[in-house]
């Protein structure tokens, strides 16, 4: 299974990348955990939210491999227990699917993504700093894996 976080920004603080790496190489094999960046667009004062929106939701479809299943993440989508995301982990890796994450920049996602996406769901009624959930995803891809298989590291 190949899960992909697809994320909106490049160039992110050192401490994000080590945050995220952490996860990623403790994941085996069979749920490989990779990220791709995609740039976002440039904001100014006078920048037209809806245009730039517009722009970063098309990059992200264009990412997303055929086949895969797709997970919008919003403040306002599903909440799901991590019990709850390990079941569905499991069941998409036993049928041979691939998943993919899609992270927003700092206004979200389209309305497009949202209309792709198989899901929607929240890490947290608050609203996270973008780039700090590539991080909170990658660990609870780890602690997902961990329920899965038994592993300590979820007790």
């Amino acid at each position: 299974m190949q899960i992909t976080l697809i994320a909106i920004g490049k160039n992110m603080p050192r401490w994000i990348n080590d945050g995220f790496q952490t996860y990623a190489e403790r994941m085996p094999t069979n749920y490989r955990l990779k990220l791709l960046e995609i740039s976002s667009e440039k904001r100014h004062k006078s920048s037209d939210i809806n245009k730039i929106l517009k722009s970063e939701g098309e990059k992200l479809l264009r990412a997303i491999p055929e086949g895969d299943i797709v997970v919008a993440l919003d403040r306002v989508g599903k909440s799901l227990k991590t019990t709850d995301f390990a079941e569905h982990l499991k069941t998409w890796h036993d049928q041979s699917m691939n998943l993919s994450i899609l992270i927003g920049g700092p206004e979200g996602l389209s309305e497009a993504c949202f209309q792709r996406a198989d899901h929607c769901w929240s890490l947290s009624a608050l609203t996270l700093p973008h780039p700090l959930v590539r991080i909170v995803v990658a660990e609870q891809c780890y602690r997902a894996y961990s329920i899965i298989t038994n592993h300590p590291y979820h007790r």
